[in-house]
């Protein structure tokens, strides 16, 4: 169920409030402890410890009431957190009470409760927490433990402690503000990109689902008009063979029925994947058959071109052994349409740290860099019509990107092109996990 953004921005402040209570109880015990023992200011320390224990005890059950482990609660984060500033404010309040009231300059810290509520919490919240730190600043007037060292200072009469408390106090509420208020509009950035990282996952699974749906569809519908060829073919042949006697004919026949069987086998295999969900078990292939079934997969004058070398060929690989198969063939296959006519394409295959590393390069007219940024979008391509959708690239992406790799492409003109696919692996006995 989707959150509101009210919702989310309490749940990841959440951890930086208990952080940022536990603080202030500790910077309030410090500050009473310097005043009592170093500045000579007699202070009623039994009655002022009360409030940043009642802190310390709620923040106590705050960090056991946000634990995973709970589950299912009644209270909302904005409702605790919103009760967790008021109880702060209240705290506050009579800890100055015992302090000089008024006089006391750290009734500057009331500011951070109320701009941490108009970062977090939402607009009645924030209005309710700076009426009641109003009305607990206006009772410092009417009742308060009066501090002589905080009495106010008069022009010319130099540094007064009252004055100094106020740059302190002025100085720990601005650094608080600054600090807790960073870190929470930081997060929230970070959840916001999450979020649109998300989208754009969604996304693409949402494209690939139609794709895939494209497949089958298409392996369904190309099967009626397959077997036609495949019996005029046949026909054709028996006409070559019995009839006029012609070779050549029946050799072109048999040729056509072959390819058309290879036609078959492919619709086959779409039409299943199609209808299964994405995904493949991973299969333990080594590094020379792999690169052999790519080889194969090639009509015998572009498998003449095709110069495959590995560091280890008898290294063997666990992975999705067809997906990948099939990654390299289209990586292959553009290559190869993007060379010229009988240069030489290349297919190495390396360990790069904790990767297994596939490189392709051709020897073609390479790319602008406009182009280079739209290559891997879906149905972009630079060939002629007819010759591809703009899907090979798209994904081969994708799927480096399901198995925790990566694709990169390095082109530039006149240099030809290279397609750099890392899958990730780990190494366990003598095998490579990939």
């Amino acid at each position: 169920m989707a959150l509101s953004q009210s919702a989310v921005i309490p749940r990841i402040a959440l951890p930086w409030i208990v952080r940022l209570r536990y603080t202030m109880v500790a910077a309030q015990m410090a500050t009473v402890v310097l005043a009592d023992r170093f500045l000579g200011i007699a202070l009623p320390l039994r009655w002022i410890a009360i409030p940043p224990l009642l802190v310390l005890l709620s923040n106590l059950w705050l960090g056991w009431w946000q634990a995973p482990a709970r589950g299912p609660r009644r209270l909302t984060e904005s409702a605790v957190i919103g009760s967790m500033f008021v109880l702060d404010t209240l705290c506050l309040t009579a800890i100055l009470m015992l302090s000089g009231g008024p006089t006391n300059p750290f009734s500057l810290l009331y500011l951070v409760h109320i701009t941490l509520a108009a970062t977090i919490l939402t607009q009645r919240q924030t209005w309710a927490l700076g009426v009641l730190a109003s009305l607990c600043f206006a009772l410092l007037f009417w009742r308060y433990h009066p501090v002589p060292q905080l009495g106010m200072t008069h022009h010319g009469e130099g540094m007064h402690l009252h004055l100094l408390g106020m740059w302190v106090g002025f100085a720990v509420a601005s650094s608080l503000v600054a600090i807790f208020s960073g870190k929470i509009s930081r997060l929230l950035r970070q959840h916001e990109n999450s979020l649109l990282h998300m989208q754009e996952e969604l996304a693409k699974r949402d494209r690939l689902a139609a794709l895939v749906t494209l497949a089958a569809g298409a392996a369904h519908e190309l099967g009626t008009p397959l077997a036609t060829i495949a019996v005029v073919s046949k026909e054709l042949e028996h006409y070559a063979t019995r009839t006029v006697s012609d070779n050549a004919i029946a050799e072109d026949s048999r040729l056509i029925r072959t390819e058309v069987d290879r036609c078959r086998e492919i619709l086959l295999r779409m039409s299943a994947e199609g209808a299964e969900p994405a995904g493949e078990a991973p299969d333990a292939v080594t590094v020379d058959d792999l690169l052999k079934s790519v080889c194969g997969a090639f009509a015998s004058e572009q498998q003449l071109r095709v110069n495959c070398s590995s560091e280890d060929s008898a290294a063997t690989l666990i992975l999705p052994r067809r997906a990948v198969q099939q990654a390299l063939i289209a990586l292959v296959g553009n290559a190869c349409d993007a060379s010229a006519p009988g240069s030489e394409v290349d297919l190495l295959v390396s360990r790069e740290r904790d990767c297994v590393r596939f490189e392709v390069r051709d020897r073609g007219k390479g790319m602008a860099p406009e182009t280079l940024r739209h290559v891997g979008e879906p149905f972009f391509t630079t060939k002629e019509p007819g010759r591809g959708m703009g899907l090979g690239v798209f994904l081969v992406r994708n799927l480096a990107e399901r198995l925790g790799g990566q694709l990169t492409i390095e082109s530039s003109p006149g240099k030809g092109t290279t397609a750099v696919l890392d899958l990730p692996l780990v190494k366990t006995n003598d095998q490579v996990t990939a």
